[in-house]
């Protein structure tokens, strides 16, 4: 039998870990004016959760003669073209007495899929800590998308931004990292040179420079939100049919797009259950090279039940349904390795090469990923 003492100290284990885990909650927040943190200003104390799952605070940088605070995010494709120069700042500098520290600024909320084009990730805690992983960041990477009341203390205009504070905490600098956004062209050198001038003591020669990425999203900029789920809903939805013919010529792919097909049926639980995941896909890059395409399985004369359907889930896009009797024709014409058991699902580049072929639920993530790094689409501009 465990003692009193031994299921005390298990208690106060659990308790422990379950205060210290952090679940994120998205807030609305009032609009409100979000100056930048002007030179020679003190540094605003935050205590913010981290993709590690540790909270940290300005004390957790106390000893560093130089911090740099960089607001960044997960979804941008300038974020992203300026990440493995963050870390190189931190590798370069780490002996010198610089500490690097990264916030995302943005609210999860006023977030559109259609801005997430250029990532597998939306700005959700959670996404960062995948990105924060993928990528092996060796600096803390901040979470401020509940309320965002430390990014609007420092008021950064677009991602990524960086301040640069001396040992005192004291803002030298405010402003880009360099002026080359694709990566290989550049190297940081204005936030290096910002650093350096820092720690030598020294007058920064341009103390502000201009940023350019993605604007903030903040909490209060929803209103484009609304009207943006108004348009997609408001699409056309037409289902057509289809020959043998037309999906070996759907198949073969002679645009000049990535084209993603899915094989499903108005039967088929998992097919109805993911089908929402492909029309999020369409919506994310279907502004880029890629096109999501829908292929029923259903039989001729239950049309209207696959139609109902597709009109439920506000499915704009190319929608088909195989006309022929013989099923075994349909599969086929889709791919001659596929037994037929749906879903079915393929990713072909213009040309017809098949580069994805799944029977089952899609896995979303590794799928999202392998479109955005695909040569057709790609991370940055």
């Amino acid at each position: 039998m465990k003692t009193f003492a031994t299921v005390f100290f298990t208690l106060v284990v659990i308790l422990c870990f379950s205060q210290g885990k952090f679940k994120a909650n998205p807030q609305a927040v009032p609009k409100q004016p979000t100056p930048t943190l002007a030179i020679g200003s003190k540094a605003p104390d935050f205590r913010l959760p981290a993709a590690d799952g540790k909270y940290y605070s300005l004390k957790d940088f106390a000893s560093a003669k130089v911090l740099v605070v960089v607001f960044t995010c997960t979804h941008c494709p300038t974020a992203q073209a300026y990440e493995d120069r963050i870390k190189n700042i931190v590798t370069d500098y780490k002996n010198k007495g610089v500490a690097v520290v990264a916030i995302s600024p943005n609210s999860p909320i006023s977030l559109l899929l259609e801005e997430l084009g250029y990532t597998d990730l939306n700005d959700d805690y959670e996404n960062m800590a995948i990105r924060a992983k993928d990528k092996g960041f060796n600096f803390p990477y901040l979470y401020d998308g509940d309320t965002e009341s430390v990014s609007i203390k420092y008021g950064p205009v677009a991602t990524p931004h960086a301040f640069v504070f001396d040992a005192q905490r004291i803002l030298k600098y405010n402003g880009r990292l360099d002026a080359v956004e694709k990566p290989g062209q550049a190297n940081a050198e204005d936030l290096r040179a910002a650093i350096d001038a820092t720690l030598a003591d020294k007058e920064i020669t341009m103390p502000v420079t201009k940023t350019f990425g993605c604007s903030v999203k903040w909490a209060w900029n929803t209103e484009y939100k609304a009207k943006n789920e108004k348009n997609w809903e408001s699409r056309p939805v037409t289902l057509e049919e289809i020959d043998t013919e037309g999906i070996k010529k759907l198949v073969s792919n002679d645009s000049d797009k990535l084209r993603l097909i899915n094989i499903w049926a108005t039967w088929c639980g998992p097919c109805i259950l993911e089908y929402p995941d492909f029309l999020e896909l369409q919506r994310m890059y279907g502004a880029r090279d890629f096109e999501f395409v829908s292929l029923s399985a259903d039989k001729l004369d239950k049309k209207d039940k696959a139609l109902k359907f597709l009109q439920s889930k506000h499915s704009g896009v190319q929608n088909y349904i195989f006309k022929e009797a013989d099923i075994y024709k349909l599969i086929e014409a889709v791919d001659p390795k596929w037994n037929g058991a749906l879903p079915y699902t393929i990713l072909v580049e213009p040309g017809g090469k098949v580069v994805y072929s799944l029977q089952g639920s899609i896995e979303n993530l590794k799928l999202k990923k392998l479109i955005v790094e695909h040569p057709k689409l790609g991370r940055y501009f």
